[in-house]
């Protein structure tokens, strides 16, 4: 029998700030919050909206990039141009403390296996709260390479993590425009070999070029490689997921 699904949660919004001058957080909590599993950074919520225009309901999926006793901080990647966003970046940004939203989750993190590697992490700014944590919970002898695409050098992040991890950060104004710029960087300035695993989540044409890199070319096997496509640029997330579902039944 399928596990039911808890109900959504109708939280609050605690605080908003701006992180970088693309990435926004929302912290949410209280009284919905009692009773919201413990331990759930790097997990996902699915943000229940409202469609503007047609008034339907939409669904969001968003990292957990930490959790207190009491909240949650969700980071929102403004990956979009200057001039529009997504009904989910638009309802963060207009955000203030005491507005409520209903949330679904959390569902599980994608953790890097135990071991202080060498790792390697790619991803976009979409990716960062995932790849923050779990850089986070690697043990201090932990070593590899961690790529990061921004879309302004401004966006950097200061991240929690080991000495032996070497953090490359790669700018690109318009995320996803190029879906070559993470591949080519990994290709470039990283000793595959040396890879005990890897940990790639960014748009989804990058991906489909560093998933051709890393499990054909490199023999990446699914005991080394955790690969998904958080976005996929031009698409809202219910596009993205078909066209995901498609790639798959195209590549196993």
């Amino acid at each position: 029998m399928a596990r039911q699904r808890p109900e959504p949660r109708n939280l609050d919004v605690i605080e908003t700030v701006r992180l970088t001058p693309n990435m926004h957080r929302v912290t949410l909590g209280g009284e919905g919050f009692v009773g919201f599993p413990p331990d759930s950074d790097g997990g996902y919520i699915k943000l229940r909206l409202s469609d503007p225009e047609t008034g339907k309901s939409l669904v969001r999926t968003y990292t957990i990039r930490s959790q207190s006793e009491a909240s949650i901080d969700v980071d929102f990647a403004l990956h979009g141009s200057k001039d529009t966003s997504g009904p989910a970046t638009d309802w963060a940004l207009n955000a203030v403390p005491g507005d409520r939203i209903f949330v679904g989750g959390p569902g599980p993190a994608k953790p890097l296996p135990e071991g202080s590697g060498p790792f390697l992490l790619v991803g976009d700014m979409t990716a960062l709260p995932a790849i923050s944590v779990n850089l986070e919970n690697l043990p201090n002898d932990a070593s590899g390479h961690v790529v990061i695409l921004i879309r302004e050098k401004s966006d950097e992040q200061t991240l929690t993590a080991p000495t032996g991890m070497k953090i490359h950060w790669i700018v690109e104004t318009e995320l996803g425009a190029n879906p070559e710029v993470l591949n080519q960087t990994v290709r470039d300035i990283l000793a595959i070999d040396d890879m005990e695993y890897a940990w790639v989540a960014c748009e989804f044409e990058a991906m489909k070029l560093l998933r051709q890199y890393l499990r054909v070319e490199q023999n990446f096997g699914k005991d080394r490689l955790y690969i998904s496509s958080y976005w996929k640029r031009g698409m809202v997330e219910d596009e993205h997921k078909k066209a995901k579902r498609e790639d798959l039944e195209t590549t196993t």
